[in-house]
This record gives structure tokens, sequence and C-alpha cells, in this order.
């Protein structure tokens, strides 16, 4: 990439991580590249759809769940490490307005730039799921894919309700009962 085309892509993303934050996942493409300094086509000619930006602005955490999912795999207590994860995966979807809406679509779009970063989280949660089925602590019947839908359903829940900050983890405390073996 050329020096002023990386650059138009970074402002892009900060440009988007503050519109995301602010208006939501639903954030207007226009206002995100007019803040930006550049037009709506040179948006697009960096992020072809709405899924792509996100999945541009969510790279960073994306980054830190894989991290945080390495570190947790060496625990001696292998469901508290596939807990701790799971909560971690709630306030990242909870991040941005939107966010878990889009990421529980995205789980069945295999098209889409969301679905392609949820491979390798899925991946370390897989790793994290099996080392606590392994010890006995989680049912058999469990799987990843039902794991993050529910992480994006509790965040959606929560966001439906803002007035109440205890409900995403009264929701996978709930949820997590009934995983255990």
């Amino acid at each position: 990439m050329r020096a002023d085309a990386r650059r138009n892509h970074e402002r892009l993303l900060v440009e988007a991580r503050a519109a995301f934050a602010v208006q939501g996942a639903d954030a207007p493409l226009e206002e995100i590249a007019r803040r930006a300094g550049v037009g709506i086509g040179t948006l697009y000619r960096h992020f072809p759809t709405r899924a792509d930006l996100l999945n541009g602005v969510f790279q960073e955490a994306l980054a830190e769940l894989l991290d945080r999912s390495r570190a947790l795999a060496d625990t001696d207590e292998p469901c508290r490490a596939l807990v701790e994860w799971l909560r971690a995966l709630v306030a990242h979807a909870g991040e941005y307005r939107g966010l878990a809406h889009a990421l529980m679509c995205a789980s069945y779009d295999r098209s889409s730039a969301l679905f392609r970063c949820s491979d390798p989280l899925r991946a370390a949660g897989e790793l994290l799921l099996g080392r606590a089925r392994e010890a006995g602590q989680v049912r058999a019947d469990v799987s990843i894919g039902d794991l993050m839908q529910l992480t994006n359903a509790i965040a959606l829940a929560a966001e439906q309700c803002p007035e109440d900050a205890e409900l995403a983890d009264r929701l996978l405390a709930l949820t997590l009962r009934g995983i255990k073996a």
C-alpha cells in the first residue's frame, strides 16, 4: 500500500472506531469517510462492505482475545480459563451497540468478513473447551459454536437493557451452570 493509502486506511479505522463507539455498528459510513477526510469511494476501496470495516476495526480486539486464550490455555483450572475467556467474548461483543447482532448474523454467512475473524476465535475457544471437557468439568455435548452464539446473545440482551449493568454477568453465570458436567 502506498503511504497515502496507508494513511487513509488508518484514518478510516480511527474514525470508524470513534463512530462505532458513539453511534454503534450501524454508524453512517458516509460520516466516517467525511471525518477521515476522504470520499465514500475511498472508504469502499479499503472496506468494500460494512462487515469489512467492522472486521478491520476489531482486528486489535481479536488479537487481544487470541492472546488471552493462549495465556489461559496452560492454567491448572481449565473450566475457570474457559469462563474467563467467555467473559472476554461477551465484553467484546458488547463493546459497540449492534456488534453482537452483526456477529450473530455473520456466524451463518461464510462470505462475511466477520465470519472470517470468527474462525481463529473458534479454534482458540475449542482448545479451552476441550481442556475443560477432558477435566470432566464441561458436558461432552457442548460446542464452541453454541457457546459463541450464547455470548453474542448475552451481549445483545445486555445491550437492550443498559440500565442493568449486571445483566450480562448474570446471564453468563446461568449459561455456565447449564454446561457443567
